[in-house]
């Protein structure tokens, strides 16, 4: 679910915390340095569309770069997701139980909020 700020865009709300994962090894841990790297460039696409607003920059640009700063947000959920199959999903498996459905539902819901973006 969602809320929007003052100016209408969405905020998304919290998502509860899913069980201690604050000291675990996460399915991105490998990969980390490389999604910070990511996040910084999408933040730096962030900043750009801030200064093209300031500068006054003709709409269909920014959209443009709107547009872009999307898609690479969604290409970075993307693996993401894959990293949580691969690594927190697939150990459920292992492990059996009641774990793998919590996991598969808490997956299944992740997939459902990046489809309604």
């Amino acid at each position: 679910m969602t809320t929007t700020e003052p100016a209408g865009l969405p905020v998304a709300e919290p998502v509860e915390a899913h069980g201690d994962h604050g000291h675990a090894v996460h399915g991105y841990h490998d990969q980390k340095a490389e999604h910070l790297k990511r996040l910084r460039r999408i933040e730096g696409q962030i900043r750009g569309l801030q200064r093209m607003v300031d500068e006054d920059v003709y709409c269909i640009d920014i959209l443009t770069q709107v547009s872009a700063s999307t898609k690479a947000l969604q290409s970075f959920a993307l693996q993401l997701l894959e990293e949580h199959l691969r690594h927190c999903v697939a150990d459920a498996a292992v492990k059996g139980g009641d774990e793998i459905d919590a996991k598969v539902e808490e997956a299944t819901k992740a997939i459902a909020r990046m489809m309604r973006t």
